[in-house]
């Protein structure tokens, strides 16, 4: 009887043993499922973010067809469209704090142009136009100097930044800002996309994200691997629709973009930090909503 009963136990436990064994096995099994579908999650994710934040646009803009122009921006033929940006995905992370503290005001500075620079006909003097123009007909005539150096002096309400402008691997896309800036079409409007460690948006005088000059220029795409924190690139709705709208890369999320965004500048190191500042007032989930303003008070030109 004593045997029986140490034969049930032995057996009792071998049966535990098993159900032990194949309960690790299932669990080991579900772990490696959910961190291969974790990672492939991940980087969907951040694809799609790109897409929806410097993509295309289901707003009623995209309802109207484009028009066909005739004009030549550097010896490219162009299109008329509205710049857009996509309805970004709202996720749970909870938005930026409010900045209280208002920005000390800014002195606008005064910017050296180069006198010897040669402007064509059709194009707004070196040293800009006397009013502001934030609707145009048709693409700019090609403006640029092959000779000139040209930066950007940006005026925020958090400080001036200078970007040296890239007329060598962006032509078309520099001339674009040039002419835009020359004619005050930047002045006083606002970034009206932030999203904190990826970039700031700018350069839509409706701030709604679909606002453009009224005509498109064609890409001008870098290698991969070209973006880095400071980088100034076109949003678009698509292949060669780029107009006016433009981002600043803040952070790592912005440097792994695929490079489907004309890079046409760079922010000197001194005004990385007025970059910190602006990245400060972005949203921390995907809706870009900023926490307080970053306005552009005057953008010039200034040429060596």
């Amino acid at each position: 009887m004593g045997t029986a009963k140490r034969e049930r136990q032995k057996a009792n436990r071998a049966q535990r043993e098993q159900e032990l064994v194949k309960a690790a096995s299932r669990a080991r099994v579900t772990r490696i499922a959910v961190i291969v579908v974790g990672s492939i999650v991940a980087v969907f994710g951040l694809v799609f973010l790109a897409g929806q934040f410097l993509g295309d646009d289901d707003s009623s803009s995209d309802s109207d067809a484009a028009e066909e122009l005739d004009t030549e921006t550097g010896g490219a033929t162009q299109e008329s469209t509205d710049d857009a940006t996509g309805d970004s995905v709202v996720d749970d992370v909870d938005t930026a704090p409010v900045v209280t503290d208002p920005a000390e005001p800014v002195a606008v500075p005064t910017v050296e142009v180069n006198d010897a620079e040669v402007v064509p006909d059709g194009c707004p003097p070196i040293t800009g136009t006397d009013e502001q123009t934030q609707t145009f007909d048709e693409a700019p005539p090609f403006c640029l100097d092959p000779e000139i150096d040209y930066t950007a002096v940006i005026t925020t309400n958090l400080g001036v930044v200078e970007v040296d402008l890239d007329q060598q691997a962006a032509p078309n896309t520099v001339n674009s800002f040039v002419f835009l800036a020359r004619n005050n079409y930047f002045n006083d409007t606002v970034c009206h996309r932030i999203i904190q460690d990826f970039v700031v948006q700018c350069g839509d005088p409706t701030a709604s994200g679909t606002g453009g000059p009224g005509y498109s220029t064609l890409d001008e795409l870098p290698p991969a691997g070209q973006y880095q924190v400071g980088s100034l690139a076109m949003a678009n709705s698509g292949p060669d629709t780029q107009g006016s709208q433009f981002f600043i890369i803040t952070g790592d999320a912005g440097v792994a973009l695929p490079p489907a965004y004309s890079l046409f500048g760079q922010i000197s190191e001194e005004g990385l930090g007025t970059v910190t500042e602006m990245d400060a007032r972005g949203s921390l989930d995907s809706s870009g909503t900023p926490s307080a303003p970053v306005e552009l008070i005057d953008v010039q030109i200034a040429t060596a």
